[in-house]
């Protein structure tokens, strides 16, 4: 009974002098943590931020548009497509196009083109390039549209049966 005291005891010690040698190391590495932690907190706060932000200007171009005031709306828009928000930037970029609210076809192919570098998944993107070749059919560049509507089929995309549809 008293060697198993001493064991512990012994044990407790070797633990203190082991704490008291690695003290630095331990500190700075509890810092590291608690100062990631921060940042990754920090970090989420900002996107949370950004998004609510995104969110209302969204809705305040929908009021603007419902409200006919076509050219703060489609400020609004331009700007969030600018913004490379995955759920907003596709919606407003949808927006500008059913609304017609802008009549420059090269500058809607940019905003394409902004929504293409998103990191959106791939049905999501899929979805992008479909939309963009039935704009470009519209505008009369039916064979830039062509070309990705077959690239659409070939990725064996979910929306392959619809570009095989327009591409009849």
């Amino acid at each position: 009974m008293e060697n198993e005291n001493i064991d512990k005891t012994s044990l407790v010690n070797k633990f203190n002098t082991i704490i008291k040698e690695k003290k630095n190391l331990l500190i700075s590495i509890i810092l590291s943590i608690i100062i990631i932690l921060i940042i990754l907190f920090g970090h989420n706060y900002i996107q949370n931020k950004k998004n609510e932000q995104i969110a209302e200007k969204f809705i305040r171009g929908g009021l603007y548009l419902s409200s006919k005031d076509l050219v703060n709306s489609k400020l609004i828009y331009e700007e969030i497509v600018r913004s490379k928000n995955k759920f907003y930037s596709p919606l407003a970029l949808n927006e500008i196009i059913e609304n017609n609210l802008e009549k420059n076809n090269d500058k809607i192919i940019d905003f394409f083109l902004v929504i293409e570098k998103i990191n959106l998944d791939k049905d999501q993107n899929d979805l992008m390039k479909l939309k963009k070749a039935l704009f470009l059919i519209k505008i009369s560049r039916e064979t830039e549209g062509k070309k990705i509507l077959d690239e659409i089929v070939k990725d064996n995309s979910i929306w392959k049966e619809i570009a095989l549809e327009i591409l009849k």
